[in-house]
């Protein structure tokens, strides 16, 4: 233990104090660190005002975090129907546990691997059926009232589960030695990633409908949803295709000197090192995945910040969006930091794998 402190201490001497020029920066950085630390505190919880009440609110001098506990249910839910949402928690809470069981190692093991198909499969049902209503005597609800946190999260697992095996698909066809396979590849991609996601959202949302036969009519959630898998897909097809270039000839040729067809070479030597090998890009593609929904809000679809902007529409709390974005804004960043941290252990955990 004493080693450990005489190490720490000499590092931070070394890295903070090493010069004078170093050691006036630190100073100085500590602070300014201390001093905003110090006002925020004040602000955020000394002087805040925590209950509904708009009188103290705006008699504070602090943060009024009464705004969140007025309006969190239409933060987190939207325009969701207030009796029902329940349904729209039930739900998010069983996919998001889902995602939770499938981040752990022990259900990794190949006997597993067809009971968390089927937990994947079972959660989306049930995630619809209770949203969507209309079935098992549940009030139907309109997807268009889909909204905050149930909406943002929905469309981020069907933005990156679908767009991974598209990304491969794309990925290995850019690779292809048939011309017509690698043109159309290349075009995709560089199409898609040449405009912006809300070019995308505006055309799923009002040009495709126009183009569809007489008769024939897709929902606007699944328009959004598909448009953004497709938008991700051409990200992720150069995400794989930077993973597939890390992979040495010799991978090839051995795989293939024993006897293995091309499929199988890429399904079970390349892609599992390759796939290893983009794990920091991969949860990047997830990480902006989770922001870029906030833009569905421009066709009218109220995500998390959707919905927090439909909670400002109340002018009696309207003053108090500060406390809102805040609040919406630690959402988001609890959620990204959890990943972020995860991505980092899954990569050292498989890189150790590989190196035993």
């Amino acid at each position: 233990m004493k080693q450990y402190e005489a190490f720490a201490l000499s590092r931070l001497r070394r890295d903070f104090f090493g010069t004078p020029v170093s050691s006036l920066i630190t100073l100085i950085v500590m602070t300014l660190l201390v001093w905003l630390v110090a006002d925020v505190f004040n602000w955020g919880v000394l002087q805040a005002v925590v209950t509904p009440d708009l009188q103290s609110c705006r008699s504070a001098d602090g943060a009024c975090w009464g705004f969140v506990a007025e309006k969190w249910r239409l933060i987190l839910f939207g325009r969701y129907p207030y009796d029902l949402q329940w349904r729209a928690g039930l739900a998010t809470a069983l996919l998001v546990g889902v995602l939770l069981i499938s981040a752990i190692p022990y259900f990794w093991q190949k006997r597993w691997s067809r009971a968390l198909v089927l937990a994947w499969i079972f959660a989306f049902v049930v995630f619809f059926v209770l949203m969507r209503g209309d079935i098992l005597g549940l009030e139907p609800v309109d997807s268009d009232l889909w909204g905050g946190l149930p909406l943002t999260v929905i469309l981020t697992l069907i933005g990156m589960l679908a767009s991974i095996p598209v990304g491969v698909f794309l990925a290995l066809g850019r690779r292809s030695e048939m011309p017509i396979i690698r043109t159309l590849s290349i075009g995709y991609i560089e199409l898609v990633r040449g405009v912006p996601l809300i070019t995308v959202l505006f055309v799923a949302t009002y040009i495709f409908p126009l183009v569809l036969p007489s008769g024939w009519e897709i929902d606007g959630f699944w328009r959004i949803a598909v448009g953004i898998a497709l938008f991700q897909a051409a990200y992720m097809a150069e995400t794989i295709r930077g993973g597939l270039q890390t992979i040495s000839s010799g991978q090839f040729n051995a795989a293939a000197s024993l006897g293995l067809k091309t499929w199988q070479i890429y399904l079970y030597v390349v892609l599992p090192q390759a796939l290893v090998a983009v794990i920091p890009a991969f949860v990047n593609s997830l990480l902006s995945t989770f922001m870029d929904t906030s833009l569905v809000t421009v066709v009218s679809m109220y995500d998390l910040t959707g919905a927090l902007r439909l909670a400002l529409g109340d002018p009696q709390w309207r003053q108090f969006f500060i406390e809102g974005y805040v609040f919406v804004a630690a959402i988001y960043f609890l959620s990204s930091f959890a990943m972020s941290r995860y991505s980092f252990w899954l990569e050292g955990r498989l890189q150790k794998g590989q190196k035993g």
